[in-house]
């Protein structure tokens, strides 16, 4: 299912991202709003910066919305 990055992650007043819900991103599992990515910084591979305001490939199990890929 596609959805739009702003469903998924949100902008914190310190320019940081944070998921909106539990996701899972190369495997690994993230709960919500407590994690946050910063520019530069990979997670499992991936600057989630590089895909800011992209859609987002995801499907959603037990209440956790797993990332696919993101379109172009």
């Amino acid at each position: 299912m596609r959805k739009k990055f702003s469903e998924i992650f949100k902008e914190n007043d310190d320019g940081s991202l944070s998921p909106r819900m539990t996701i899972k991103i190369g495997g690994i599992i993230l709960g919500g709003e407590s994690v946050k990515f910063t520019r530069g910084v990979k997670f499992a591979g991936i600057d989630i910066f590089d895909y800011y305001g992209k859609d987002i490939e995801v499907k959603e199990e037990n209440g956790i919305i797993i990332i696919g890929g993101f379109y172009e």
